[in-house]
């Protein structure tokens, strides 16, 4: 509701106008349609020059679900769809809220770093996964790794563009110590960097010293790209040295379709229809969707 405001002020100030259709997803949706993301509602999101959605979840659906229905699994199957495989997540610290960050102020006051995630790959969507009995009794629960060199290298790309157009510094963070993926990652990160990027600082960095480093020094960073798990663990620890991960946008981007806005964090039920959460992530998500898929 209050990004509508904002989109009537630009539309306003600008001369434009914004067409917005709505459509259900998560849990909303599951109520509605038997389905946390209905083909009508995707169909609405192909159709469109950008997404902007707001949050999924709820205590109502959690365990009490189908796992394939739960309300993230709609948000997933909308990445797939629309093949979204670039996550850009930025971590920056409000002045004002540099006294609230876990981190002494002189660490995070002006930090401004920018995750770049694959999004479309590795464990979250690796097969075989599942949960399976074994034969002498037990279960064992599956899920597999897997990048393949093309995967790699555009979203290695993306996060090299972006660099260009802020600090001119990537650090790739990945487990190239102990996994087969993360050593493909790093060799193929490396050669790109040599034939198209060589303006571009690169730093390789094993993914548990970077979350060491972010704690430590987080203002050493300008763009950070990894792979989907450890982007997701990376991007929620750097999001709470900003003082609130309630204040943080997200865009989720593919080749040439829709982009994807949402802001970082969850849908607070404990204050839902109080009109007491905070917009700025809903409206950051909005100026990020102006810029990256509107040419605003």
């Amino acid at each position: 509701r209050e990004v509508r405001r904002v989109m009537h002020w630009v539309e306003y100030a600008y001369d434009v106008t914004f067409n917005v259709t709505e459509g259900l997803i998560g849990g909303c949706a599951y109520e509605a349609d038997g389905m946390p993301l209905s083909d009508g509602t995707l169909a609405l999101a192909r159709a469109s020059d950008a997404i902007l959605m707001g949050a999924v979840g709820g205590p109502q659906w959690d365990g009490k679900v189908d796992y394939t229905k739960r309300p993230e699994a709609g948000l997933l199957r909308l990445r797939k769809e629309l093949d979204l495989f670039a996550n850009l997540r930025p971590a920056m610290c409000f002045d004002a809220l540099a006294d609230a960050s876990s981190l002494k102020r002189d660490l995070v006051a002006g930090l401004d770093i920018l995750f770049v995630r694959e999004l479309a790959g590795g464990v979250y969507f690796g097969e075989p996964r599942g949960i399976e009995n074994l034969p002498g009794g037990g279960r064992v629960g599956i899920n597999t790794q897997r990048y393949t060199d093309a995967e790699i290298i555009r979203i290695a790309h993306v996060a090299f563009d972006m660099a260009r157009k802020r600090g001119g510094k990537v650090h790739s963070a990945e487990k190239s110590n102990v996994m087969e993926s993360g050593l493909l990652w790093r060799e193929e990160v490396t050669k790109l960097h040599a034939a198209d990027y060589a303006d571009v600082a690169l730093d390789h960095i094993l993914a548990d010293n970077c979350a060491m480093q972010l704690v430590k020094n987080p203002k050493q960073f300008d763009v950070i790209l990894t792979d989907n798990l450890f982007g997701d663990l990376l991007s929620d620890a750097a999001a709470m040295l900003t003082g609130s991960l309630g204040m943080l946008p997200s865009a989720s981007l593919g080749n040439g379709g829709p982009g994807l806005y949402e802001p970082v964090h969850g849908s607070a039920p404990d204050i839902a229809g109080q009109n007491l959460a905070n917009p700025i992530a809903a409206i950051l998500s909005f100026a990020m969707a102006l810029r990256y898929s509107l040419d605003m």
